[in-house]
């Protein structure tokens, strides 16, 4: 498509700068994306135990013995740990949906 001149001289955007633009709102809607997911499925993160026949009957005998043993069902993750997981799932996303956006622009160039 031709480049066309405006009344007061400015040019139409370039095919590169078209892309730049694609990626980096595929990469913003994306982050936003990967914020709330991530959030989501870190909370909701449950650590795999090689011994969860043991931990059962260990966690039953203090909820048994000890009504205030609820800190033991807490599962998911906390901290530094959440912060990278969810920063983590906010650059994939981001970097994943920032591609085909910018892909979708280069055809339209």
């Amino acid at each position: 498509m031709p480049v066309t001149v405006g009344p007061y001289g400015q040019t139409q955007p370039s095919c590169f700068d078209r892309v730049k633009m694609g990626f980096m709102m595929g990469f913003a809607v994306g982050m936003a994306a990967g914020a709330m997911f991530g959030t989501f499925s870190c909370l909701r993160y449950e650590k795999q135990l090689s011994f969860l026949g043991l931990f059962i009957i260990i966690y039953l005998v203090l909820l048994f013995f000890n009504r205030d043993s609820y800190v033991l069902s807490r599962i998911g993750m906390r901290g530094r740990e959440l912060m990278g997981g969810v920063g983590k799932m906010m650059m994939q996303s981001g970097g994943t949906f920032g591609t085909f956006m910018s892909i979708g622009m280069g055809i339209r160039c």
